[in-house]
């Protein structure tokens, strides 16, 4: 008895710990990445939303009612997919969303997500959970390749760009649709159903094609919300840009910053180079671009990862 208390409170403590560790990770790169900045020092950010009055109310207010759609939209897509296999509340899939995104923040292009979300569930569901996971991230995938592809395309027509990232839109929307392509031709015509490659046919036709539906619609609405986001900051900057020059290198920047690897909490780091170099086209204050990435971060990424501190510290295994 004394032996299996002593392993009980051993096994506390690691879970004590580990939730610790990741909050004080994600702690440790948001405090990073604002002090830290070779682009844009705090003061010259400070600065900036200062002379730009967007410590207003209106500005606030607009700026985090947009955040909130955008993460609202990312909890009812990931509650629809969920249901397939075991029905939750919207509670609790804010709590599965947020508290995932926070044990995210720091691994490479969100891969801990997968892995924390199925940690909510009971083992024989994970691998679903994973599958499923993976289908809503494919889903926003193909929308910033849809929209991506097109403003990249006018881009091309109106703007002499490098060559180099042309072959990369290219042999992005190549690979992509390849993929795809693959991927159905391969489940359409194997026949085998004990291995991965038949038992993730068999997953993929159990989800009805009103799932994938609302999935698809839920990404572009997220896609509308967060680009609209990055325009109405423009705006408040007093950047004179049209709504559809502005979408033409928002659309270009999400695409170009999707196909490069990185953790995700340098993701500002990546979109704040690529954009630069994008709205210098139309003669964009620097200062200003990287204000906007930032404050786009810290609504988008930031807050919601402290929201979901709550959750990570409240987190319980669930005994398989």
């Amino acid at each position: 008895m004394h032996v299996k208390t002593h392993t009980f409170k051993s096994y506390q403590f690691l879970i004590y710990f580990v939730k610790i560790s990741i909050i004080v990770f994600s702690f440790y790169f948001i405090y990073y990445k604002l002090f830290n900045n070779n682009d844009l020092s705090i003061s010259e950010f400070y600065t900036t939303i200062l002379t730009n009055n967007l410590f207003s109310l209106n500005s606030i207010f607009i700026i985090t009612l947009l955040s909130g759609l955008n993460w609202f939209f990312e909890i009812i897509k990931w509650k629809y997919l969920v249901q397939t296999v075991k029905n939750i509340t919207f509670k609790t899939a804010i709590e599965q969303t947020l508290g995932a995104h926070t044990a995210s923040i720091f691994t490479p292009n969100r891969i801990g997500d997968y892995g924390a979300k199925a940690l909510y569930f009971s083992s024989k569901l994970r691998i679903k959970i994973v599958g499923l996971n993976g289908i809503g991230n494919l889903a926003q995938m193909l929308v910033t390749t849809i929209f991506g592809s097109i403003g990249l395309l006018f881009l091309f027509s109106n703007f002499k760009l490098q060559i180099h990232l042309k072959t990369l839109n290219w042999i992005t929307l190549s690979a992509f649709i390849s993929f795809i392509f693959l991927l159905f031709t391969v489940l359409i015509h194997y026949k085998k159903t004990d291995t991965w490659i038949g038992k993730t046919k068999h997953f993929i036709t159990s989800i009805s094609p009103s799932l994938f539906f609302k999935t698809f619609l839920f990404s572009v609405i997220r896609y509308l919300i967060f680009s609209f986001q990055f325009y109405v900051l423009l705006d408040l900057f007093r950047v004179n840009l049209s709504y559809a020059n502005a979408m033409m290198i928002i659309s270009s920047m999400y695409l170009l910053v999707s196909v490069l690897p990185s953790i995700f909490i340098f993701d500002v780091v990546l979109k704040g180079g690529i954009a630069v170099y994008l709205f210098s086209f139309f003669n964009i204050s620097e200062a200003i671009i990287l204000s906007c990435i930032t404050i786009m971060w810290l609504f988008n990424v930031v807050i919601p990862s402290l929201l979901g501190c709550y959750y990570i510290m409240h987190f319980k295994f669930i005994k398989s």
